[in-house]
């Protein structure tokens, strides 16, 4: 058996933790679309199964996926930012929305300080994340 990798850095998901199933698959899934396009170079090599067939790369590490309340998350957001990292974020008012536009003019529609965060995702260095999230708990 091979030893696991143990990675240098982190992607990390924080969900808060009064989302429904759907809510908490749908979250995850658009943050990390974010950190996909800031950094392509965490995806790995395109997939191919026996037959030859392709298919997508995906990330070449793990997505590790935490939960909060809602101080939780205003905690790693203001921790975040006043480090300088970059983050996707997802606010309440994107489950009324349909399209990236009206995404994108929800969150710009709030000041920083009043987001209804309910998820975000970043990545960098493990023990930086360590201290972003620190409160947070592994999703169960």
């Amino acid at each position: 058996m091979t030893e696991p990798i143990r990675f240098p850095t982190k992607i990390a998901v924080l969900l808060r933790n009064d989302l429904v199933g759907w809510q908490r698959l749908n979250v995850t899934a658009f943050l990390v679309s974010g950190i996909a396009h800031a950094e392509p170079e965490l995806l790995g090599e395109k997939y191919r199964d026996a037959d030859g067939t392709a298919y997508l790369p995906m990330f070449g590490q793990p997505v590790l996926v935490f939960a909060g309340d809602r101080a939780t998350l205003t905690n790693a957001h203001s921790r975040a930012l006043a480090r300088g990292l970059r983050l996707a974020v997802f606010t309440s008012e994107l489950f009324a929305t349909g399209n990236d536009r009206d995404n994108r003019a929800a969150v710009q529609a709030v000041g920083r300080e009043k987001l209804d965060l309910v998820g975000l995702a970043l990545h960098a260095g493990r023990t930086v994340v360590d201290k972003v999230l620190k409160g947070a708990t592994m999703h169960p």
